[in-house]
């Protein structure tokens, strides 16, 4: 589709992501708006660019390196991401993914902890699992919103959701 310069986003939007070594790519491809709300979820794309590539297609056909909900409106509001493109979304991204919890509380001298169990949540319900298999840690994401800093943190070091340990 062709390139675009419009500041609101739509799903289906491509939206460019200027990092310390270049600019990186997420593909908009769910808004999530029941209670609780968590807005855009994104799906970051491989690679990343000395300049915009002219077309996107072949980009967004790739597996996304990780997902994630992201407050996306108002990073574009204020100009620190921007729209670039229209996309179709992927049949192998349609679905919302299956996102996985943990249970944790800081205590009162601010420590963290982290129960052993963990929830499943597939953006309508939510089940508890007592742990999770090396191929849950692999298919299912976070489900964390980060600000712009963490995202672009994550992007240039190459960061990718089994990267998180499974009691985080």
């Amino acid at each position: 589709m062709p390139l675009t310069t419009r500041k609101r986003p739509r799903i289906g939007d491509v939206i460019e992501i200027p990092t310390p070594k270049g600019l990186a790519y997420a593909h908009y491809t769910h808004k999530h708006d029941e209670p609780p709300r968590y807005g855009a979820l994104i799906r970051v794309l491989p690679g990343i660019f000395p300049k915009r590539p002219a077309d996107f297609v072949a980009l967004v056909l790739q597996p996304p390196v990780f997902s994630t909900f992201f407050p996306l409106g108002a990073a574009c509001n204020r100009k620190i991401f921007s729209v670039v493109a229209a996309e179709d979304i992927p049949r192998h991204t349609r679905d919302l993914p299956t996102f996985r919890n943990c249970s944790w509380y800081r205590d009162r001298d601010g420590q963290l902890h982290v129960s052993s169990c963990h929830w499943l949540w597939d953006g309508h319900r939510q089940w508890r699992v007592e742990s999770l298999s090396a191929e849950q840690l692999r298919e299912y994401p976070p489900r964390t919103i980060p600000n712009d800093i963490l995202l672009i943190e994550r992007i240039i070091s190459g960061w990718k959701h089994q990267d998180d340990p499974p009691n985080a």
